[in-house]
């Protein structure tokens, strides 16, 4: 099979485990590739996520490679499945590739984690909301632009309400919540919209209200995406250049224990929607 031009972020990350699992055993890509009898150019496709994988061939891997931890091979194993196309794939021609990647992130998540301070969620974001977060962007994008992502981020909200949702808990701060995007009446729907949804079992949402001392983040909207195993989780940072995906042990140490902080600042549940209730009442 010839290697493929386009990967995914998931193809990616399966080939950078396999990576970091050889040179763990402290083998070279030829070596690894004589073991398993083929050329070394084969497992740095592999690596490089252009061949699509079979969960039997990851599975000779890593005994090759000495991995003795069952869980995570198996969740490695799991990532295989050929080249099954997502319903973000119908957006690779009009949206940047780094927003599809998120939308497979977020469906392959067991839960979700995310902190805001300017912006709401986007995976709780009314139409109305996101258009309006839209028309601001520099440079400004052309109608058909905004709703082009306006229907992705819409999409991307089914791993919250469709078939098993995903948990998700989001940790807003209390600016976010008076930005005002659209106008008192779009962000009056919007934080109804937060209340409403804050009722789900499996959607927490937690308020740090201003005059809260300190503040342990730099801003950015992180996303913390967990894996079926904790070294398959996945951090996402909303940058002004796109989103950036991190997966190294170091960072996903850092940013677990900003979210832990940010959380213990936050309001409990019931405090928080008190909150969004009075400022919503207040417009």
């Amino acid at each position: 099979m010839p290697p493929s031009t386009t990967t995914t972020l998931r193809q990616q990350r399966l080939g950078v485990e396999l990576r970091k699992l050889r040179e763990r055993a402290g083998l070279t890509s030829t070596a690894a590739a004589a073991l398993l009898g083929g050329p070394q150019a084969r497992i740095s496709n592999i690596e490089a996520g252009r061949y699509a994988v079979s969960a039997d061939r990851v599975r000779t891997l890593a005994r090759n490679y000495r991995c003795a931890d069952e869980a995570y091979v198996d969740a490695l194993a799991a990532m295989t499945g050929g080249r099954r196309r997502g319903w973000w794939e119908e957006y690779r021609d009009t949206l940047p590739s780094n927003l599809l990647d998120l939308a497979e992130v977020e469906h392959h998540a067991a839960a979700l984690r995310v902190a805001v301070t300017i912006h709401m969620p986007g995976l709780l974001q009314t139409t109305e909301h996101a258009r309006a977060v839209m028309r601001e962007a520099v440079p400004p994008m052309r109608p058909y632009e905004v709703e082009h992502r306006v229907s992705h981020r819409v999409k991307r909200q089914a791993v919250l309400f469709e078939g098993t949702p995903t948990p998700y808990t989001a940790i807003v701060h209390e600016a976010a919540l008076r930005m005002g995007f659209g106008g008192p009446d779009t962000t009056r729907a919007q934080l109804g919209y937060l209340l409403e949804t804050s009722e789900q079992p499996t959607i927490t949402i937690l308020v740090i209200p201003f005059g809260e001392a300190g503040f342990p983040a730099s801003g950015q909207p992180i996303t913390c995406a967990t894996g079926p195993v904790p070294q398959l989780d996945t951090v996402v940072l909303d940058t002004d250049h796109g989103c950036e995906f991190l997966d190294a042990e170091a960072q996903l140490g850092s940013y677990r224990s900003v979210l832990d902080r940010m959380a213990s600042r936050a309001l409990p549940e019931p405090k928080s929607r008190d909150l969004i209730h009075r400022i919503a009442r207040d417009l």
